[in-house]
């Protein structure tokens, strides 16, 4: 049985997989193609497919958020408007209105003009990007990074999750209504697909998703030399001073590991209280989750995990972690079993008393679970961050005072918030991305446009005689030797006079 998929390409279904028969190599064939053909887009070209994506979203926003909410189980309409569209608009909208300004050529050399030579760095479109989404924003994290690659000047390729796959066909049959495939292409489909599509030969491939994952899309980039974004995550430490109102940063961080179910890339993970106060801030935790939470079985906005995969992989997660000698508190509402495998609903669950050989501190959780440590002094805290691997955000809650400057300078992580879920991402010029483990490179703002772009530099002379050639060839003589040394005598000079200065 063969049909045309929202995409546009032939497909055939076989034992209910979808296998593409048209293949991925004639899109980026297409793209590149034209993109080679119509050279490189002007401002105005550049805005006008940030406008369309942007309209084709805001058209149907309703759909898109059924979709979604539809994919998840249970999941808060208003909540997915907000976080999946709404959220995004701001940050698109910067980018819109800096693309002429960042296209601009920057001069080098400016005295060089009155002895003819002339340079300057040219930001160039890269050409064809892929992008491969996640199931956890399935709109937002696709439709960002191709704003940006736009701005920049290419032609993108999406990837969408198959895990939320009615998010994923609509998204595709609305993107082929808007676009010609040679601009942009959504591909839909399986494990199969997504390993074809991560070995294509990209100019930039652009990933977001778990550690593993993208370990494995590094590995299929790299025959091809493909130069890739990984926006990844990891087990994010949220510290509490030593001086912190306990009630306050206890609601604020067990509100932060509830946002979408805790299935969020910077989501708490685990906390670091201080020894003394550890029982409090427990206590406290678990009365945030009651209050806000009466119900969940019958809460229509009650985040499900999004598939039983998850769902089974974070209860044995618990299960484990209960198991070798944890302590598990699980804010169930009155008469509730929780977790539920129907409706793949997770109670919020505190756990402490955790230990290394428990898969609950080695593993991102991804889930309604929250992890209590405690420490005395703040070297421990350091120390133990800085012995795992990088993660994405480090939260802080407390004053801006030196113990917290003293965490901020002696830590390595993606980026750091305080006293706010997420606040490091408030600020729409501020860069996007982890470190290590939790990925490489970034985006948003500026930082997403120079992540699609090549800086190229272009230089020449108009003048009668040769700057460089006549000195790099033989015969050399005497003139070339003595500039060395004089070039070598003043830099050594100028550094002994440095170290002496320290």
């Amino acid at each position: 049985m063969s049909a045309v998929d929202s995409a546009g390409i032939a497909t055939s279904k076989v034992d209910g997989r979808v296998i593409h028969d048209e293949t991925l190599d004639r899109i980026l064939k297409l793209q590149r193609t034209a993109f080679l053909a119509d050279g490189f887009p002007s401002a105005g070209v550049r805005r006008n497919r940030i406008d369309r994506l942007v309209a084709l979203v805001l058209d149907n926003a309703d759909a898109l958020v059924d979709a979604i909410v539809s994919d998840f189980g249970s999941k808060s309409r208003a909540a997915t408007l907000a976080t999946e569209i709404v959220g995004s608009l701001e940050g698109i909208e910067h980018t819109r209105a800096n693309v002429e300004k960042w296209m601009k050529p920057e001069r080098l050399m400016r005295g060089g003009r009155l002895t003819g030579i002339r340079a300057e760095v040219v930001p160039t479109p890269l050409g064809v990007v892929g992008i491969i989404g996640p199931w956890n924003f399935p709109l937002h994290l696709v439709i960002l990074p191709a704003a940006a690659a736009f701005a920049a000047g290419n032609r993108v390729v999406i990837k969408m999750s198959e895990v939320t796959p009615a998010t994923s066909d609509l998204f595709a049959a609305l993107v082929a209504a808007r676009f010609d495939e040679s601009e942009l292409a959504v591909v839909t489909g399986g494990v199969e697909v997504g390993a074809a599509f991560s070995s294509l030969p990209f100019d930039h491939l652009f990933f977001t998703g778990s550690p593993g994952v993208g370990k494995r899309i590094l590995a299929a980039a790299a025959p091809n030399l493909v130069p890739v974004t990984l926006e990844l995550g990891g087990k994010n430490p949220v510290v509490v001073g030593p001086r912190t109102d306990i009630d306050r940063a206890a609601e604020r961080i067990a509100l932060g590991r509830m946002v979408n179910g805790g299935q969020v890339c910077i989501c708490p993970d685990y906390v670091m209280v201080p020894e003394s106060r550890a029982e409090e801030f427990a206590a406290a935790v678990t009365a945030t989750w009651r209050n806000r939470f009466p119900v969940v079985l019958a809460d229509p906005e009650y985040p499900s995990c999004v598939n039983d995969a998850n769902y089974e992989r974070v209860t044995a997660l618990i299960d484990d972690a209960r198991e070798k000698g944890a302590l598990v508190r699980v804010a169930s509402p009155h008469g509730e079993r929780l977790p539920d495998a129907r409706s793949r609903k997770i109670a919020p669950t505190l756990v402490s008393g955790v230990s290394d050989d428990m898969d609950i501190a080695q593993e991102e959780i991804f889930g309604p679970v929250l992890l209590l440590r405690t420490y005395r002094d703040l070297s421990e805290v350091v120390a133990y961050v800085n012995e795992r691997p990088s993660p994405l955000v480090a939260y802080w809650f407390g004053e801006d005072d030196d113990d917290f400057r003293r965490f901020v300078g002696s830590t390595r992580t993606g980026g750091v918030a305080r006293n706010e879920f997420g606040i490091h991402m408030l600020p729409a010029t501020a860069p996007f991305g982890g470190v290590g483990n939790s990925g490489m490179g970034a985006y948003h703002g500026r930082a997403g446009f120079d992540t699609f772009t090549h800086r190229r530099s272009v230089v020449g002379t108009d003048l009668p005689f040769m700057v460089t050639t006549s000195s790099a060839v033989p015969p050399f003589g005497v003139v070339p030797r003595l500039i060395s040394v004089l070039v070598m005598g003043i830099s050594r000079l100028r550094s002994d006079w440095r170290l002496r200065r320290r």
